[in-house]
């Protein structure tokens, strides 16, 4: 039995899409195992009644991964999770590492997670894959 990597992949729920073809594209490999550790769409995180509560919920399921998955398109410079997300995993330096993955066909991508990403990879399963292997 290969190892199994604990991975949070962040996202934003106006871009679910992406996030559900991330899932799939990581699924499809049958010699990678995950465990997904994702806020799911219907959680009650995302009733949070303060930033404070919001990022508690964040840091609770992130603290279980080794690797913390976030599409680098633009519109992630402009969303409250994805800074959250990275303000938590600079809190462990040696045990939380971001992958930055640049959106199929994206001309222009979030500087912000490039910047504070160990690794930015395309879009693309083995690259994806092999990052989480390398960092996780």
């Amino acid at each position: 039995m290969s190892k199994s990597y604990n991975v949070f992949v962040s996202h934003s729920w106006n871009y679910n899409n992406e996030y559900e073809n991330l899932i799939k594209l990581l699924e499809k490999d049958p010699y990678f195992n995950f465990k997904n550790y994702s806020v799911p769409k219907n959680d009650p995180i995302h009733n949070a009644n303060n930033a404070t509560e919001l990022k508690q919920a964040i840091e609770k399921q992130i603290i279980p991964c080794s690797v913390i998955l976030i599409l680098a398109g633009v519109y992630a410079s402009y969303s409250k999770w994805i800074d959250k997300e990275i303000e938590i995993s600079k809190k462990y330096p040696n045990t939380k590492k971001i992958i930055a993955i640049e959106p199929y066909g994206a001309e222009r991508t979030s500087k912000v997670v490039k910047d504070n990403a160990h690794k930015v990879v395309k879009w693309n399963s083995s690259s994806i894959i092999d990052a989480i292997k390398d960092l996780g």
